[in-house]
């Protein structure tokens, strides 16, 4: 029934430092926004005169995954909470990095909030592997993860 994932929700309360954020802070690219409004609009998110803007942005050279799809709702406004990792939910976004010091130097170097330093990990009798990983937020607080195997 499925064949593949073809992008990756995430519902934002300001869709243009949003976009900043994801492709000047974390590389992806920007593939272009839309407008969703209407009847059709309407139905899709179960709301009245519902307003949303949309944009698009993938992976760079170096990352292979389904885009990210950034939603604002203009009208009616989302409401804003702070996403915690023990909420039923989806948790986290993870990217696979190859360098997770280096990445997370740069990261704090330009105001990104992490929720602690990079982690050692051994999950090898799981057989499951060895790996370094370090959870942060996007300007939103959406919990996002970066993870290098070892």
């Amino acid at each position: 029934m499925l064949k593949q994932v073809l992008h990756i929700g995430l519902t934002v309360s300001d869709l243009a430092r949003s976009i900043v954020f994801y492709r000047d802070v974390l590389g992806l690219h920007f593939i272009g926004k839309m407008r969703m409004q209407g009847e059709a609009t309407d139905k899709l998110f179960r709301l009245q005169d519902c307003i949303v803007d949309v944009a698009y942005l993938n992976g760079s050279d170096a990352l292979s995954s389904p885009p990210i799809e950034l939603i604002q709702f203009v009208h009616p406004k989302s409401e804003k909470f702070l996403p915690n990792l023990t909420q039923t939910s989806i948790s986290e976004l993870c990217f696979y990095v190859e360098d997770i010091e280096d990445s997370y130097q740069k990261l704090c170097a330009q105001g990104v909030e992490f929720l602690s330093e990079p982690q050692y990990f051994d999950f090898s009798n799981e057989n499951l592997g060895k790996s370094k990983a370090v959870y942060f937020r996007d300007p939103d607080g959406i919990i996002l993860e970066l993870i290098q195997p070892l």
